[in-house]
């Protein structure tokens, strides 16, 4: 551990987590905007679905730790969307799964802490064709559209701040060639729609403290700078 104590922010979910600090990507953008405010800190596991982040919850946000997070940023989806494979094995989680999955970790994470805050993220869209190319997988944009919005009614239930990725990435100008790296992993250009998403909502939101970079404090900010 090193001092003085931060804020954390953790970003938990599969590869669009694991890989936010690649190509200029989302992480990297939040850890620039709170670079004296808060910690990011990366929970990122490539290939998991809701399935497998369930069972290690307790592992990673343990109830009883002293400090724990101000904000938890999840996202799972896009891996649990794809199709199923003829073996069963696979990535794949059927949709009612995935919701109770969903409702499962929100349910842990809201007990955390009182001001514990969370944003959920829903299955971006995907480049069809380069995917099946690239990865061998059928991973649709209508059943991404549909585990996004599963995910989207999970937090409304819930009343979690949600971010409709699937919705904000085809805003964008040809998207599908310039949003990601390979088909469905952000390019710089898609990460930084992510963060302008997280960022707004965290300046929307009526949290207090608040977690908005422009109203945080800043570490040693009295301190004169020694060049």
């Amino acid at each position: 551990m090193v001092g003085p104590g931060r804020p954390k922010f953790v970003l938990f979910g599969s590869s669009i987590v694991q890989f936010s600090y690649s190509d200029n990507g989302w992480a990297a953008i939040l850890s620039h905007v709170y670079s004296r405010q808060a910690d990011i800190i990366l929970r990122g596991y490539a290939g998991w679905n809701s399935r497998r982040a369930l069972q290690v919850l307790h592992q990673v946000f343990p109830k009883d730790d002293a400090v724990q997070p101000a904000l938890v940023i999840v996202y799972f989806g896009g891996n649990d969307s794809i199709h199923p494979h003829p073996s069963g094995l696979g990535p794949h989680v059927p949709l009612p799964e995935y919701i109770h999955n969903m409702k499962k970790i929100a349910i842990h994470l809201k007990n955390l802490s009182e001001k514990t805050r969370l944003i959920f993220l829903t299955a971006p869209p995907v480049n069809e064709q380069v995917v099946r190319e690239r990865f061998n997988v059928v991973r649709t944009n209508e059943r991404c559209r549909l585990y996004s919005e599963a995910c989207l009614e999970v937090c409304r239930e819930m009343n979690i701040k949600a971010i409709d990725l699937w919705t904000a990435t085809q805003k964008i100008p040809d998207w599908m060639n310039v949003c990601f790296t390979d088909g469905m992993h952000y390019s710089s250009e898609g990460s930084k729609i992510v963060a302008e998403e997280i960022l707004k909502v965290i300046q929307q939101a009526d949290w207090e403290p608040t977690l908005d970079s422009k109203h945080m404090p800043i570490e040693f900010a009295h301190y004169d700078p020694v060049f």
